[in-house]
């Protein structure tokens, strides 16, 4: 690997400076991805191993980030699970049928990968032909809680509160649900390691929706058995958004590195994760409307903060659609430019 500075930070090894990449960095503030957009359907560039491959690699060739993450989303898992999963333009995901019921539960599949999802293996495999050992290749998956959320919801919510309600009132389908998620999900990111990811990221982007003993119930014990399963295999990241209350169980859990959004300073993080563990974020990705030379003071005193090492440059969330490419240059220029402050 001619860049893996990504790969030694999630050892905790030391570096000069950290490395860099940002969540959502494939798809859609980039020119070149809209031009794709106008062509392709979300689900149809998705399931195209030539397109998402082709995606994957855009920002990589325009910025060098120091990890490339393939491009697919959460929900291609319930689909593989006999789920109907659709992307309305301007709406986001809504599932037609949503499971609300024992029964409804009982229908769902745990299939097998290989044959569902196969589409996005080939496309792991012609991306690190694209990437020729240039950067590594992060591969992803929603939580089990994250996931049960759109598919009991049916929708995007802000407080996704059927989702809890199923939880709360027929507690036992919902962890069935769960175990469900949690099998397939498993399956699908040990096939993408034999495919050829160099590690994976674990989005519990509704995580923060729960009560610290609720999340413990319904979310991180079903993440827990991921990490369990895949950790010998690869590094594994975890990112809760919202979830700041859960670092000290994390810290412990055999995670290569934990994810931190911008509600939690660096500090803060640290202390709650005993400090050994490699942290990744957490700028907040609407402080990219900054200008450029402000963006690139707050990257550097962000790093500070942090502390080079044990540590990957990154948002605290998905980068937005709206954020100029200049301003997503300076972030990452300003990583690549940090200097460590002379003691």
């Amino acid at each position: 690997m001619k860049n893996d500075l990504f790969l030694r930070a999630l050892k905790g090894e030391t570096v000069d400076r950290p490395p860099v990449w940002m969540m959502r960095q494939a798809g859609r503030y980039l020119p070149e991805f809209i031009e794709i957009r106008k062509k392709y359907d979300f689900f149809t560039r998705c399931q195209t191993p030539e397109l998402a491959s082709e995606i994957t690699v855009q920002p990589i060739r325009r910025f060098g980030m120091d990890a490339a993450i393939l491009f697919s989303d959460i929900l291609v898992i319930p689909q593989a699970m006999n789920i109907e999963v659709q992307m309305k333009p301007n709406f986001g995901p809504y599932l037609p049928n949503p499971v609300q019921t024992q029964k409804a539960v009982d229908n769902v599949i745990v299939p097998d990968v290989h044959e569902t999802l196969n589409y996005v293996m080939e496309a792991i495999t012609m991306t690190k032909e694209k990437l020729n050992n240039e950067v590594p290749l992060i591969g992803f998956a929603g939580s089990p809680w994250t996931i049960l959320c759109y598919c009991v919801q049916g929708q995007g919510s802000k407080t996704f509160d059927k989702a809890k309600e199923f939880c709360f009132t027929q507690p036992l389908a919902a962890h069935q649900l769960l175990q469900k998620i949690t099998d397939t999900t498993i399956a699908y990111l040990k096939a993408k390691v034999k495919a050829g990811v160099n590690a994976v990221q674990v989005f519990d982007s509704w995580g923060g929706m729960l009560s610290p003993t609720d999340y413990q119930e319904f979310s991180w014990k079903y993440i827990q058995q991921i990490i369990d399963a895949l950790k010998d295999e690869a590094p594994v990241i975890v990112f809760g958004k919202g979830c700041w209350f859960a670092l000290n169980d994390m810290a412990q859990s055999g995670a290569a590195a934990l994810g931190v959004d911008w509600t939690c300073s660096p500090k803060n993080a640290r202390y709650l994760t005993g400090g050994n563990i490699t942290l990744q974020g957490n700028f907040d990705p609407a402080r990219l409307l900054s200008p450029p030379s402000e963006i690139k003071k707050m990257v550097t005193q962000m790093i500070n903060e942090f502390g080079k090492d044990k540590y990957i440059a990154n948002l605290g969330h998905g980068i937005l659609p709206n954020i100029p490419l200049e301003n997503a240059k300076a972030f990452i220029d300003a990583v690549k430019e940090y200097k460590s402050p002379v003691q």
